[in-house]
């Protein structure tokens, strides 16, 4: 199979580029400690942020907010790994 008929294989004529992966941030709250604060940071210690464990976490591709969301363990995943349950999310051509 040639470059251009892979090209030509997508699913119901979707643009190629929508197969393409990206990367999208989570960002859970912010932290400002003072620089001798920083500087005294070790194992253990432990950094405020501006946010609660109940406040919404923000979704962004690059500085672009995307969408918000709220923290959750995956059912039945013994590793306890993450996931967002999508509450808000942004029409991508007009802004959240």
């Amino acid at each position: 199979m040639d470059d251009h008929s892979q090209l030509a294989d997508t699913d119901d004529g979707e643009n190629p580029f929508t197969q393409v992966p990206i990367e999208i941030t989570i960002s859970v709250g912010k932290a400002r400690p003072l620089v001798r604060d920083l500087l005294r940071l070790k194992s253990d210690s432990v950094l405020p942020l501006d946010k609660s464990v109940d406040d919404p976490v923000e979704l962004f591709i690059g500085n672009k907010l995307i969408a918000r969301g709220e923290l959750e363990e995956i059912p039945g995943d013994p590793a306890g790994q993450l996931a967002v349950r999508l509450t808000q999310v942004a029409d991508l051509k007009k802004g959240l």
